[in-house]
C-alpha cells in the first residue's frame, strides 16, 4: 500500500493536508508541525473510515531498520497531530482511537483532484524544467530517485532544480530553522543541532546570502509560530526547515526551501547517506541552495575529509558546550582530534573549551591561556576560513599578549568571514571597551544585538555599563527583563548599574534575584538579610565572605576578589590583588580594570598605572 496517493492533497473541515509537500494548513494559514506527526494522517486519510492497525503504521512509518520505541513514538505523533487539529481523544472529530488496535479517520474527506504545483519556482509553474547536473544535485522538480553507485550513497528527491527566477523579488537572506530529530531517540538531539549548526555555517561560506545566526534561530525551536511570523521577526526573505535522523550506519536528511512572505515551498530535497559521508552533507546542501538562488560564493574552500567518528565526537562536544556543560564538552573535543589530528573543527572546539575554562576562572590563566592559544593556532593552521578561529585568535592576542591592534584585526576578519557572527561583534565591543574606545564599543555592540538579541540578552546593557552609561544600561536591562525575567546576565548588569547610580536597594534586590536564577537560594537570602542589617557595604562583605569560602575548595577569579576589596576602598589589598591578576593575565581583569568604577580611587596611583602598562592598556583619560 502506498502512503501517499496520486495527488496527496486532502481537505477535511477547515484543514488541508498536502501530503507531498508535508504541509498542514487551517483556513489557508499554515500549521507548523514536524514531519513525523504528519505521517500519521497521511496514512489515515488515504483510507478514511477504515481502521489502520498499529502494526500497519509501524511497517509504513517506522521501517524495520529504524530502531525506535515505536509505541512511544506513535503515541507522541498522534498526540501532536491532535493538538494541531484541536481534536480531543475522548470526543474526536477527526482521529478515533480503537483501543489496543489502531486508529481511524472519521471526518468527511475530500481528495482535491489537482495538487498544487510543488517544488518549482513560483514564476515557473507552467514550464517544463530540464535536468542540469550541478555537483550532481540539480535535478528535475518532479519526484525522482537516482541511485549513485559507490560508497553506498543514495540521493533521493531532487529539488533545487532550476535557478531561482524570481528576479523581481529575489531571496537575499535566509534563516535555517533547527532541524528536527526524527530518530525517535532524544539522545540524538545533539546530532540534529550539530547538523543545523554546520549547515548554517556552510551557507555562510558557500553563498552570498545573509544567513541569520544559529543562536537567533534556535529561539524558535519548538515555537508555535507560523513561518511568515518567524521570518518577519528575523528579517529574512526565505526559510529552510527540515529534519534529520540516523539509524544503524545511515543518515537521512530532508530540507525544504520556503519563500517567507508567501509561505510558498520552492523546493524539497531528501538525502540518504552512509554515516561515513554524513560530514559532507551540510556543505553539499548549502551548495545546492546557493546554486538554486544564484548566490554561489566566488571563493569556495576545498572540502576536507572528515572521519565520521571524529565528526560525531565534535557534534557531541559542540552540543554540550552550547548548553553550558564545558567540562563534558572538552572530553569530546579531545576525542575528535585523537581520532583525526588534522580536524580543524575539533581543534576549534578544544580552543573554545580552554578559553571558557580560563574566562570562568576554573583554571589559572597561566595554564589555560597557553592551552587556549595552542589549540586556536592549530585550528587556524588547518583551516583559516573558520570565523570562530579568528575570534579566538583575537582573544589570544588581547588576553595573552596585550596586543589590542592585532586583536582588532583578527576580530574584524571574523566578522568579514561571517557578517552574522554576533559573538565576533560582542567580543569586538568588549575589547574596544577595555581599550577605552567607548563610543565605538557601543556602536559595535548594537550590531551584535541587532543580529541576535536572544543568546546574550544582557549584552547591550553590559556594554552600556562598561562604558559607564548607567542610565542607558538600566533602561535597556529593564526593557529586556520583561522578556527574560530570570536571565542572570541581565540581573547582574542591572545590579551593577543600580549600585553605581546610587540605587543600592534595587542593586541588592537584583543581585538576590540573580543568585536565585542561578539556583543559589541560600546566598540570595543572605544578601537580602545583609542589606536589611547594614546596607550595601554589608552586601559587599557578604559577597566577599562567600567568595573566600569558595576559594577554599576551588579556584576563583582574582578580578572578582579585587573588585570587592575595591568597592570597600581597601587600597593596599586591592592593588596587591590587581598585581596578582596582572601576572596571571586574568581575562576579566584585562577586560574590566580600566572601566570598572571600583578602581577609580586608584587612577592616580603609580602601582595601578604600572599594572595597566604591564597589561598593554593605556591609562584612564
Amino acid at each position: 500500500m502506498a502512503v501517499t496517493p496520486a495527488t496527496g492533497l486532502f481537505r477535511f473541515g477547515a484543514f488541508e493536508l498536502d501530503a507531498k509537500a508535508g504541509q498542514l494548513s487551517r483556513s489557508g494559514i499554515r500549521v507548523r508541525l514536524a514531519q513525523q506527526p504528519l505521517r500519521v494522517p497521511r496514512v489515515l486519510l488515504e483510507r478514511p473510515a477504515e481502521i489502520v492497525t498499529r502494526e500497519e503504521l509501524h511497517k509504513l512509518l517506522w521501517p524495520g531498520d529504524v530502531f525506535v520505541d515505536f509505541d512511544h513514538g506513535l503515541n507522541k505523533a498522534v498526540q501532536k497531530i491532535r493538538e494541531a487539529l484541536s481534536d480531543l481523544p475522548e470526543s474526536p472529530r477527526y482521529i478515533e482511537t480503537i483501543p489496543r488496535v489502531g486508529y481511524r479517520f472519521i471526518a468527511p474527506v475530500t481528495e482535491i483532484s489537482t495538487a498544487r504545483p510543488a517544488f518549482r519556482d513560483e514564476d515557473a509553474a507552467t514550464e517544463t524544467l530540464s535536468a542540469s547536473p550541478i555537483r550532481q544535485l540539480r535535478k528535475p522538480w518532479i519526484w525522482t530517485a537516482l541511485a549513485v553507485c559507490g560508497a553506498g550513497l543514495i540521493l533521493t528527491v531532487g529539488w533545487f532544480l532550476a535557478p531561482h527566477r524570481a528576479a523581481a523579488n529575489p531571496i537575499r537572506s535566509l534563516a535555517v530553522l533547527p532541524l528536527e530529530n526524527l530518530s525517535g531517540d532524544p539522545n540524538q538531539d545533539y546530532f540534529a543541532d550539530g547538523m543545523t549548526d554546520e549547515f548554517t555555517t556552510m551557507l555562510v561560506r558557500e553563498s552570498t546570502l545573509r544567513i541569520t545566526s544559529r543562536t537567533s534561530v534556535m529561539e524558535y525551536k519548538g515555537a508555535h509560530k507560523t513561518l511568515p511570523e518567524i521570518a518577519q521577526a528575523l528579517h529574512v526573505d526565505g526559510m529552510v526547515e527540515g529534519s534529520v535522523s540516523r539509524s544503524s550506519n545511515q543518515v537521512h536528511m530532508t530540507l525544504q526551501l520556503i519563500r517567507a512572505d508567501t509561505d510558498t515551498h520552492l523546493g524539497v530535497e531528501s538525502y540518504d547517506r552512509a554515516m561515513t559521508d554524513a560530514a559532507a552533507l551540510p556543505d553539499e546542501a548549502a551548495r545546492a541552495i546557493a546554486a538554486h538562488l544564484r548566490s554561489e560564493s566566488t571563493a569556495n574552500p576545498a572540502t576536507r575529509y572528515v572521519n565520521p567518528e571524529a565528526h560525531d565526537a565534535y557534534l557531541r562536544g559542540s552540543y554540550l558546550w552550547w548548553v553550558g556543560r564545558n567540562e563534558e564538552a572538552g572530553k569530546y573535543f579531545r576525542r575528535a582530534i585523537e581520532i583525526q589530528p588534522d580536524y580543524a573543527l575539533g581543534w576549534s572546539g578544544l580552543a573554545e573549551y580552554y578559553g571558557m575554562r580560563a574566562l570562568d576562572g576554573d583554571v589559572d590563566p597561566r595554564e589555560g591561556g597557553p592551552q587556549f592559544e595552542a589549540a586556536a593556532r592549530k585550528a587556524a593552521q588547518l583551516d583559516d576560513s573558520l570565523p570562530a578561529i579568528h575570534a579566538d585568535l583575537a582573544a589570544v592576542f588581547f588576553l595573552n599578549h596585550g596586543d589590542g591592534a592585532e586583536a582588532l584585526k583578527e576580530i574584524t576578519r571574523a566578522a568579514e568571514l561571517d557578517p552574522e557572527y554576533w559573538q565576533a561583534y560582542h567580543l569586538h565591543a568588549k575589547i574596544l571597551c577595555a581599550l577605552g574606545r567607548y563610543d565605538e564599543a557601543i556602536a559595535i555592540q548594537k550590531q551584535s544585538t541587532a543580529i541576535n538579541p536572544f543568546a546574550h540578552p544582557g549584552a547591550m546593557a553590559e556594554i552600556y555599563a562598561c562604558t559607564r552609561h548607567f542610565d542607558a544600561a538600566i533602561q535597556d536591562g529593564e526593557m529586556r527583563l520583561k522578556d527574560f525575567p530570570a536571565a542572570p546576565d541581565i540581573l547582574e548588569v542591572l545590579s551593577y548599574s543600580y549600585h553605581w547610580k546610587g540605587m543600592d536597594k534595587q542593586a541588592a534586590e537584583m543581585q538576590a534575584r540573580e543568585l536565585s536564577a542561578q539556583g543559589d537560594a541560600a546566598q540570595a537570602a543572605a544578601v537580602r538579610r545583609a542589606f536589611t542589617a547594614g546596607g550595601y557595604a554589608a552586601v559587599v562583605h557578604c559577597d566577599l565572605a562567600a567568595l573566600q569560602k569558595k576559594a577554599c575548595s576551588q579556584r576563583v577569579s582574582t578580578f572578582e576578589l579585587a573588585a570587592l576589596h575595591g568597592m570597600l576602598g581597601e587600597h593596599d589589598k586591592t592593588l596587591t590583588l590587581l598585581e596578582q591578576g596582572s601576572n596571571e593575565r586574568d581575562p576579566l581583569l584585562l577586560f574590566l580594570i580600566r572601566p570598572d568604577p571600583a578602581f577609580d580611587f586608584l587612577h592616580k596611583d603609580s602601582r595601578y598605572l604600572s599594572i595597566l602598562q604591564q597589561m598593554g592598556l593605556a591609562p584612564p583619560s
